[in-house]
């Protein structure tokens, strides 16, 4: 199973918001760079990753997974370069994970988010998952 990280600006979509779309969940939709359509295209179900509430907030706050494979974005019109997948809410994180805090983890250096900041849709490593959920106090973090 891989792991990834899903930016979203909370006035716009919120982790709140995510969790009443319910088990059903809802498409990722918008993302418009090559590299986050390419990860999403590369996601299998059951995939998790983290909910990241930027702009506003700046952390991580809960857990993710893919419920549904890549397919094309609706919210694309006729442009059939666009995909998205959709995901569902899992758990909060007890504790959110503040950018701030995981730029001063030294083992958390080389993450995406530290480094390609921009970067909507994200890959995190397995040692990465597990730091973070070990910052923001979530034991057996679902895997």
């Amino acid at each position: 199973m891989a792991h990834w990280l899903y930016k979203s600006e909370p006035a716009s979509w919120s982790w709140e918001a995510q969790k009443r779309a319910g088990e059903k969940g809802t498409e990722w939709t918008g993302v418009r760079n090559y590299l986050a359509r390419n990860n999403m295209r590369a996601m299998q179900l059951g995939d998790k990753g983290f909910f990241y509430h930027s702009n506003e907030g700046l952390e991580i706050v809960g857990i993710v997974e893919v419920c549904a494979l890549s397919h094309p974005d609706s919210t694309a019109k006729d442009d059939p370069r666009w995909d998205c997948v959709d995901i569902r809410a899992v758990r909060d994180m007890p504790k959110p994970v503040s950018l701030k805090d995981i730029k001063a983890n030294p083992k958390l250096s080389q993450m995406a988010l530290v480094t390609s900041m921009r970067l909507s849709v994200q890959p995190v490593t397995e040692e990465e998952y597990l730091e973070v959920c070990r910052m923001g106090e979530l034991d057996n973090p679902p895997v």
